[in-house]
């Protein structure tokens, strides 16, 4: 399922690509190249038919952008540390207990007579 949703996530992000390149901007980037949109779109172009078709590729690819998200989050919930074991089984020693007065006291001032 995951690796199915990937294959879509790329290619929803060519599609886009695609669909912005192909829109006419102040330098007319690559529509320039396409033809005579006019015969197929309609009189105004494929201006309105391209940034309908860009909205709609980007909003599956935020919805499969959380689907995703949600499977790799329910999929890899578990951490790799929780799967290991000891090479000789031997178990973890505990913190070793210190005694009750580990430090010294300090000096006491000299007597004075």
């Amino acid at each position: 399922m995951t690796s199915t949703l990937l294959i879509i996530q790329i290619v929803l992000a060519l599609a886009i690509t695609i669909a912005v390149l192909l829109q006419k901007s102040s330098s007319i980037g690559l529509g320039a190249y396409s033809g005579s949109n006019e015969s197929v779109f309609g009189a105004k172009g494929p201006t309105g038919f391209l940034a309908k078709l860009t909205f709609t590729l980007a909003f599956a690819f935020v919805v499969n952008t959380l689907v995703l998200g949600y499977h790799y989050t329910a999929d890899n919930s578990a951490s790799v540390t929780d799967s290991i074991v000891p090479a000789n089984n031997a178990a973890v020693p505990a913190v070793p207990s210190s005694p009750e007065k580990s430090t010294p006291l300090a000096p006491s001032a000299p007597a004075t007579n």
